[in-house]
């Protein structure tokens, strides 16, 4: 029986560079309030969302990815030929196939990555990350390009109370390259099928296309089953991820979760006993609940305000319609 040479990738994996994407449109509450019966203090205790951004014409998913790109590309100090590999986490590229990132990659100028897209919802980011370090630690790419994106304007019923006034659009990008010692810690991952219906699609494409329905697509929610979820069984998950690395939450820097809802963010932090010292992120504020891409946006404006810094350890926890979940610490870029 022949022997298959060893893989020759790096020891460890780390976050090197990371980059997003706002589109230009800001949208207040005042603006939802146009189509549904609530007011501006009942969206802002119930999320915390004062604004977010909805995407032009032509800021693309694509668009905006390769804008996030480039600039996590920049700030990791590489070119992009050096680019081994394109992962696009997104629910909102609405051509099944080819997969956006092999546009991505080219676009970008990389030397024939590989690319593919991943369906994860707001738990993609975290997917995407532990995938890109298992494609280093096993040598097949020495940079790896993940990023989160969406245009969740295109899939928001606004005329619905329950999620109208959740959802943004955005991109943000990291770049994952090789490492000496370790800087992504094991992720906990998984999903609970059996709570699907909890978030979801409203309808299959086939009934719109098919005229069964008269309405677009859209997400829709059971929102105090999905806030219970959230707030009991992710910060489990959450401990979960610290432990894996092992550390205590003592040893944190920084918190940066799904930017879903404030209130479920404020929840982890107490059922988690964070030290005061913990920097949590808060981008749901003025960007919205923007899925696959609201980890690596909250990161990026963290670190261009000086709220977190290079080198100061993370826990990320990204969790949604699945429902899916994935949670890993890693060391700051």
């Amino acid at each position: 029986m022949a022997k298959l040479k060893p893989s020759k990738g790096a020891p460890y994996a780390r976050i090197l560079g990371v980059g997003g994407y706002r589109p230009t449109r800001v949208v207040p509450n005042e603006v939802i309030l146009e189509t549904i019966d609530s007011s501006d203090e009942w969206i802002r205790s119930r999320s915390g969302i004062e604004t977010r951004h909805w995407a032009n014409d032509e800021e693309t998913v694509a668009a905006m990815s390769i804008e996030a790109s480039g600039k996590a590309i920049a700030d990791a100090g590489i070119s992009a030929e050096q680019i081994g590999g394109v992962i696009v986490s997104t629910v909102s590229h609405f051509k099944q196939t080819p997969a956006v990132a092999t546009e991505i990659a080219d676009k970008l100028g990389t030397a024939k990555a590989a690319a593919f897209d991943i369906s994860a919802g707001c738990a993609g980011f975290g997917y995407g990350l532990t995938l890109a370090k298992g494609m280093i630690v096993e040598g097949s790419s020495e940079y790896v390009l993940v990023i989160g994106v969406e245009r969740l304007s295109d899939l928001t019923d606004l005329e619905d109370r329950a999620t109208a006034f959740l959802f943004g659009d955005g991109a943000g990008a990291v770049v994952v390259g090789p490492s000496q010692e370790p800087a992504i810690g094991p992720t906990v991952w998984g999903s609970e099928g059996d709570k699907s219906e909890t978030i979801k699609q409203t309808v299959p494409w086939t009934d719109y296309r098919e005229g069964a329905v008269d309405k677009f697509p859209a997400i829709t929610q059971e929102g105090q089953a999905v806030f219970r979820w959230a707030v009991f069984e992710m910060a489990k998950v959450a401990q979960q991820a610290l432990d894996a690395a092992g550390i205590t939450p003592d040893d944190l820097d920084v918190f940066i979760p799904h930017q879903a809802n404030e209130r479920i963010i404020d929840s982890m932090v107490k059922t988690l006993k964070l030290p005061e010292h913990v920097t949590v992120a808060r981008d749901v504020r003025t960007t919205g609940n923007t899925s696959a891409a609201s980890i690596p946006l909250a990161m990026e404006r963290l670190l261009a305000t000086g709220e977190a810094k290079s080198g100061d350890t993370a826990l990320v926890i990204g969790f949604g319609a699945g429902l899916v979940y994935a949670a890993t610490v890693v060391t700051l870029p």
